[in-house]
């Protein structure tokens, strides 16, 4: 891959409650990426366009495969909806995206994101701890997006590797399933969490596992730990990362400039986002970013 391929998201966003197939929650990915890395940005009134090739080339399949899976996402993104809350405690609804249309001849996707989905993505202030940011090529090859919304959601807890209890109800909605699905908890861990966990393990950077908890009899909620797996021969060792210096520079293919700090994040000052050693690491080893001399 070219780019950073960085997608970074508020916490809010990433927690919503949400019904995206695999193929419209790898476009919202791309998204991301590709509104950060060129410059472009995302707003409620510019569409942003998402080529078939790029789909292709990120997500390990072929160009027609590429066309037709991004076909079919026009007529079915545009009805998507998700919900979260907000600051003060209300529920918002929205749609992920205002405006679609597909561009036959030339194989293309453009998107006009809605203003919640916009400020869910655009809203970067540094602060580590309200952001979930990971590197997309952990997910291109999952292929369930049950395993994809799993990731994304103990990735937001990268800083400890422990993510508290969610209630079952909560965290079913979360991963984009109806009330009426799965409603034999048995059914649920044999045909989504377990396989959801196994399909991680076996294709990512993390391995994880969960709790269930209980109220008597009855499992109302799971809560999970993660760790990150250890490097391969030629990537850094944790040791290795904390030895090198403070102030060291790398650089991604858009330009943007990242220096290493005291807390071992590393810290980009032209927009304003922290990257956590453990991403770090991952990034500048697989050369995502590019050492400065």
């Amino acid at each position: 891959m070219s780019k950073s391929n960085l997608v970074v998201k508020t916490n809010r966003l990433n927690q919503a409650f949400q019904t995206l197939s695999l193929v419209e929650l790898h476009i919202i990915q791309l998204a991301i990426v590709d509104a950060r890395e060129t410059g472009t940005g995302l707003s409620t009134d510019m569409p942003l366009r998402i080529d078939a090739m790029r789909y292709a080339e990120v997500f390990g399949v072929t160009k027609q495969n590429a066309y037709q899976r991004m076909k079919e996402a026009e007529e079915t993104l545009f009805n998507r909806r998700f919900s979260f809350y907000d600051s003060d405690g209300y529920l918002v609804k929205s749609r992920w995206v205002q405006q679609v249309k597909y561009l036959e001849n030339e194989g293309a996707l453009e998107l006009v994101f809605t203003l919640a989905v916009v400020q869910g993505i655009s809203r970067i202030d540094g602060v580590k701890e309200f952001f979930t940011q990971y590197l997309l090529n952990q997910t291109t090859n999952l292929t369930s997006v049950y395993s994809a919304r799993l990731y994304e959601l103990l990735i937001q807890w990268q800083s400890t590797g422990e993510v508290p209890m969610v209630e079952l109800s909560e965290f079913k909605m979360q991963l984009g399933i109806k009330n009426n699905e799965y409603s034999r908890i048995e059914a649920f861990k044999r045909r989504v969490l377990d396989l959801a966990i196994n399909e991680i393990n076996e294709k990512t950077d993390i391995t994880a596992s969960y709790k269930q908890h209980k109220k008597g009899r009855q499992i109302v909620g799971f809560s999970f730990s993660f760790k990150q797996k250890k490097t391969i021969k030629k990537g850094l060792s944790k040791n290795l990362w904390e030895a090198v210096p403070v102030g060291t520079r790398y650089q991604n293919a858009g330009g943007d400039i990242w220096i290493k700090e005291e807390n071992g994040f590393l810290f980009c000052e032209q927009k304003k986002q922290s990257m956590p050693p453990s991403l770090a690491q991952t990034a500048t080893q697989n050369g995502t970013l590019k050492l400065l001399k």
